[in-house]
């Protein structure tokens, strides 16, 4: 048993070993550093709720030197941020096998909030289908160890036994959990914000209440609450499509619509220039639409 302790203490430490050289400490914030992963030739994704500033944002590096780094963009939705930086000799992390990843295996979550690196030791305790962050943000995959993300410990990388990177740890998607950002997700989000500085959003120009519905709306269309269209903006796709103060949204894309997250949701990039199906209900009668959906600015 011993030589077993002693064989899997020595692989862990060679694995964070192995990473070292592709985390950064990240300065974007007052006070306490951060995480950052290096992503490719001088591009680093963080979490983006850990970089409070556009400018004046310096990295500590694995050998000690303290650089500048420029903010490519920032996706609020899926807490992520890609940084730019002229410093070298940064190698990304080589990707594991997401077949291979199981509730219950080991991984370490790692993190550079001082000079130098500092790891965690927990498991995978839930692994899950994509999901939707509360602000419409799509995570490819559920990922929740029982790592403890200590103070800096965001944007850091979750790495398995043999020092792959498995995705990125954020504190700010789930309240009381360790979450990871997958690394699917991370290379969709880092394709976007390096084409646009951002990631598109759907954009309907409606301000919403959540209300209950009428027991007869109800039972007709089998939910109980729907969306209250308390502003529509002069000129909006929702305008242009004939909503107006007063209408309840009840269905957008096919699907139901109860609260502003369901519809938030709903407003992924790829609707973005498309004529999207909408069902509201005014007078106490149930309507359909199309709008087209516009790129939020």
């Amino acid at each position: 048993m011993s030589n077993v302790l002693t064989e899997l203490s020595a692989a862990l430490a060679t694995a964070v070993s192995h990473a070292d050289n592709s985390i950064v400490r990240v300065e974007g914030r007052r006070r306490l550093g951060a995480t950052g992963i290096v992503w490719g030739d001088g591009l680093i994704l963080t979490a983006n709720h850990v970089v409070n500033r556009d400018e004046g944002i310096k990295l500590g590096l694995p050998n000690g030197d303290r650089v500048s780094a420029s903010l490519v963009g920032r996706d609020p939705s899926t807490d992520l941020a890609l940084l730019k930086t002229d410093a070298s000799n940064l190698a990304p992390l080589t990707e594991g096998n997401k077949q291979e990843l199981g509730v219950g295996n080991l991984v370490l979550a790692l993190g550079r909030p001082g000079r130098t690196v500092q790891a965690t030791l927990g498991i995978v305790s839930a692994l899950g289908d994509g999901w939707r962050t509360r602000r419409g943000g799509q995570i490819d995959r559920y990922l929740q160890t029982d790592v403890v993300m200590y103070p800096g410990f965001s944007g850091g990388p979750l790495i398995d036994a043999a020092g792959q990177l498995i995705g990125l740890n954020s504190s700010a998607l789930g309240r009381g959990v360790s979450l990871t950002i997958p690394t699917p997700t991370l290379a969709r989000v880092a394709d976007a914000l390096q084409a646009h500085g951002r990631v598109q959003r759907g954009y309907l120009g409606v301000s919403t209440q959540r209300v209950h519905l009428p027991d007869d709306l109800k039972a007709e269309l089998n939910q109980k609450r729907g969306l209250l269209v308390v502003s529509v903006e002069s000129g909006s796709p929702a305008a242009k499509a004939g909503l107006t103060m007063g209408d309840t949204l009840v269905a957008f894309a096919d699907s139901a619509v109860q609260s502003h997250d369901d519809l938030l949701a709903l407003l992924a990039g790829d609707v973005v220039g498309t004529a999207v199906p909408a069902k509201f209900v005014r007078g106490g009668e149930v309507h359909t639409t199309e709008i087209t959906v516009a790129a939020r600015s």
